[in-house]
């Protein structure tokens, strides 16, 4: 009997090419895709922010290499009165400013989301203190209250309410109400733009079906805007409040910290300390210390996020 030739299988073929996985795969792909910017993250914020702990850690100063001390420049801070005013002054500009914020933006919000003449032209001139340079507007807000030339003193002069210009920058309460007005003054247009865009995204017929079962407008406000807002009301006031707690420019152009401190926030007190009085370790301390107070923040929004889970359209908690 004859042998019974067997068909002899083809050989498989090689295992693909990085160019072909790279094609087909598309975690691959993705991760290519974000290599750039993770390279960006790392070089402009990562290093960084890894190099300023690591200062904090060290006596250098500008001009002069330092030497490892370990927790000696927090040590220093825990003593200082100085640094706690500026962590007790941050706290409390932050606070006000950002709670002030969300309710002025929040109504702007409201009302810009209404039916009105001109409601482009408003929407534009809502972002205007936005848009205009941070230095710019704490000089403008400079003149206002400048102790001289304030038009607020003089106006108040001319309707007879007070016969000496008020020293606005020179007082440390006035002073503090001040730059956080400034504060208040540019931050509104962020919120009430991002919560306006909010509001768009809202079914009208929820309204209608609302006012429809006799709910009131403040009904209407409590069970249907604000659930729906509360994701981008979470986004927008971590973003506020980090922008708020690390503010630099108003302060410094406006009273560089002062009266007697009274407006020293954490990273102004850092930029002196580090640059014009040339410790660059205990100014490196002082900005590291402002970590906590960010990670907190981020915490709170992150974990407002999750139990809500409105990324994923599932109902809460």
């Amino acid at each position: 009997m004859a042998d019974v030739a067997i068909p002899r299988a083809k050989p498989q073929m090689s295992e693909a090419s990085a160019w072909t996985q790279l094609r087909h795969n598309r975690n691959w792909l993705g991760f290519w895709f974000m290599v750039p910017a993770m390279a960006f993250l790392i070089f402009f914020l990562a290093y960084p922010l890894g190099l300023g702990i690591w200062l904090s850690f060290t006596d250098t100063r500008i001009g002069r290499v330092g030497h490892f001390i370990g927790t000696e420049n927090y040590e220093w801070l825990w003593d200082d009165s100085i640094f706690w005013l500026s962590v007790f002054n941050t706290l409390l500009y932050t606070f006000v400013a950002s709670a002030l914020k969300f309710a002025v933006g929040l109504y702007l919000a409201l009302l810009l989301n209404e039916h009105m003449p001109f409601k482009a032209m408003l929407r534009a001139m809502v972002l205007i203190p936005f848009i205009v340079p941070t230095v710019l507007s704490a000089l403008a807000f400079w003149w206002i209250f400048d102790s001289q030339f304030s038009i607020i003193s003089w106006s108040l002069k001319q309707l007879g309410l007070i016969s000496q210009n008020i020293n606005f920058l020179g007082d440390t309460t006035w002073a503090r109400i001040c730059v956080i007005f400034a504060n208040i003054w540019r931050g509104v247009p962020f919120v009430a733009i991002t919560l306006l865009a909010g509001l768009q995204t809202v079914s009208p017929s929820l309204y209608e079906a609302a006012t429809l079962d006799g709910a009131t407008r403040w009904q209407n406000f409590r069970y249907i805007t604000y659930p729906l807002l509360t994701p981008i009301i979470a986004v927008v006031m971590t973003f506020s409040v980090l922008f708020t707690f690390t503010d630099f420019q108003l302060i410094w152009a406006m009273t560089r910290g002062g009266p007697v401190n009274a407006t020293h926030l954490m990273a102004t007190l850092s930029y002196q300390r580090a640059i014009i009085a040339g410790q660059l370790g205990e100014g490196a301390a002082i900005s590291s210390a402002m970590i906590p107070f960010l990670l907190a923040a981020i915490m709170v929004s992150w974990f407002g996020l999750q139990r809500r889970k409105w990324q994923q359209g599932e109902s809460n908690d």
